[in-house]
């Protein structure tokens, strides 16, 4: 009966002796944008890196990048990654923009591959307020668990 115990629901259960590790290969930027009188967006989509304007917001040009994380932990192991629905971010002048929709590129039942490696990218929709400038920046925090 003892033996029984290492198994759930007939597969044999998994060790989680090897932690993750989340390294951050690149970060979310939205790029260079003017913001008119009635504010605007800018989404950048993760699968194909695509920058979509929305609204009174005019290109200034710069290169949009989507967010990049390797996942490291144990082969072939399921994980849940999890986003915030939204962040604030805050400008030297002390203003705040929102990014909102975070999105990732992955599957619906993402895995590590058979190195113990997982990559994926993640992108959302930056709000900007009226009249609004500055180099905004924050913290996105990315949580990812075995499942």
């Amino acid at each position: 009966m003892l033996c029984a115990r290492d198994k759930v629901d007939g597969v044999a259960a998994r060790s989680r002796e090897t932690p993750l590790r989340i390294d951050v290969e690149t970060r979310l930027d939205m790029g260079r944008i003017a913001v008119g009188a009635t504010g605007g967006e800018v989404e950048l989509d993760p699968a194909s890196g695509a920058r979509r304007l929305r609204g009174d917001v005019v290109d200034l040009g710069g290169f949009a990048l989507g967010g990049t994380v390797t996942v490291h932990g144990e082969p072939g192991a399921a994980v849940r990654v999890i986003l915030p629905a939204s962040v604030d971010l805050e400008s030297g002048h002390g203003r705040t923009a929102r990014v909102t929709g975070l999105v990732t590129d992955l599957t619906a039942a993402p895995r590590l591959g058979p190195d113990g490696r997982l990559i994926f990218r993640f992108g959302g929709r930056l709000q900007v307020a009226a009249l609004d400038d500055g180099d905004y920046r924050g913290r996105i925090p990315v949580t990812v668990e075995y499942q």
